[in-house]
């Protein structure tokens, strides 16, 4: 079905109105946003993004909307995997709490251009090339393969990429944050400030985020439109939905093995696909083989069953909780002993509260539940320099 350019024109200026009034009224005055502010906003942003959804489905039929809600839920999910990463570029370059969701803007921003480009450039080869549904299936195998056998080391690698090196050598850096500015002076230069070289970073690993994601949504329709949206209105809401699970994004330990699944069966259905519309001649004479296609509906029904048992799984999951608490106990004692990173007394005595209950919460378990805990010296040490701080401030 085609879209007429009018609706394009309004469904643009709308997305492009959300992204104005999020950095207008929440961004551009650096402040950290509370679980309620997140939670609301987050809601809301999901919310619009399902009433799109029904409107697609009344107007553009039941087919349409299937297909809008299985590729917005399959890159919601992805989304929620690339938070895991942006942790990792925040506690890597120690941006203060209240500087983090400017550059998740600009990472939401840039990759909404990026995987605009990707998307458009997706398309082209469709209509080109027959055989790019094999390419794309394949793409999508390789990478439920790596999502099984990825480690957090590699991620923390990554952060120091090609890009950042360059960038380090060619100028001038500092190594402190003047506020959220991406330039500064010292001693009479100007430097780069650290906040230039995360959105770098961020901006970076959204290229390579949107090497599987467009692949996979291309594998559930090939509607340019319901591609764009699905895909816009998924990064809309990323911001408040990243400081909304802070703390919980650790605990579902099973999600990549989720993702791994879903990509794996959309890889499988953009290979069903290509075969039944196959002319390559090396495969059956160039004639097209005849195999079972499996429906947007079945797609859509095995996307939200997989990601359900995936979620309740590592929700529930004794060693999901053990981890959770001993990631965070962690992190918050780094986050509290480091006097830039929440420079609000009310936000950071909460920060070292959030870091008691955790502890408390791990002396609750099991003795082999807990027992890495105890074995980790340097999350012991952490927390006994965060007591020794918090009863001097509290002296003071």
């Amino acid at each position: 079905m085609g879209v007429p350019g009018w609706v394009w024109g309004i469904t643009i200026a709308f997305i492009a109105a959300l992204l104005i009034f999020d950095y207008v009224f929440h961004v551009r005055v650096a402040h950290t946003p509370t679980l309620r502010e997140a939670a609301v906003w987050s809601s809301i942003y999901v919310g619009i993004a399902v009433l799109f959804g029904v409107a697609v489905w009344i107007f553009g039929g039941g087919n349409m909307g299937e297909e809008y809600f299985a590729g917005y839920i399959t890159e919601k999910a992805l989304s929620v995997d690339n938070l895991f990463v942006f942790l990792i570029i925040m506690a890597s370059f120690k941006v203060p709490r209240a500087d983090q969701q400017k550059v998740l803007l600009f990472g939401i921003v840039f990759a909404l251009i990026a995987r605009t480009g990707f998307i458009l450039l997706g398309k082209a080869i469709i209509e080109q090339f027959a055989w790019a549904f094999y390419a794309f299936g394949l793409i999508l195998l390789l990478t439920a393969g790596n999502m099984l056998k990825k480690e957090s080391s590699d991620e923390e690698e990554q952060v120091d990429n090609f890009v950042i090196r360059i960038a380090r050598k060619i100028f001038h850096t500092s190594d402190r944050y003047d506020g959220d500015k991406l330039f500064t002076v010292e001693n009479g230069k100007k430097v780069m400030t650290p906040m230039l070289l995360v959105m770098i970073a961020i901006g970076g690993t959204d290229i390579l985020f949107a090497l599987d994601s467009i692949p996979a949504i291309y594998g559930l329709t090939t509607n340019v439109f319901i591609v764009f949206t699905a895909t816009a209105f998924s990064l809309m809401g990323l911001r408040q939905l990243y400081f909304l699970l802070d703390g919980l994004l650790d605990r579902l330990i099973y999600l990549s093995y989720g993702l791994a699944v879903i990509l794996a069966f959309i890889g499988v259905k953009l290979i069903l696909h290509a075969l039944h519309e196959n002319n390559l001649p090396f495969i059956n004479d160039g004639q097209p083989v005849p195999v079972v296609e499996i429906t947007t509906r079945l797609s859509l029904t095995v996307i939200v069953g997989v990601l359900l048992v995936t979620v309740l799984a590592s929700l529930l999951s004794p060693k999901g909780k053990a981890q959770t608490a001993i990631h965070n106990s962690r992190r918050l004692a780094r986050n509290y002993l480091d006097l830039d990173y929440e420079t609000d007394p009310e936000m950071r005595e909460r920060t070292y509260q959030r870091m008691v209950s955790y502890e408390a919460f791990l002396r609750s378990m099991s003795p082999e539940v807990r027992e890495p805990a105890h074995r980790d010296q340097e999350l012991t040490e952490l927390l006994e320099k965060a007591h020794a701080e918090h009863a001097r401030v509290t002296r003071g």
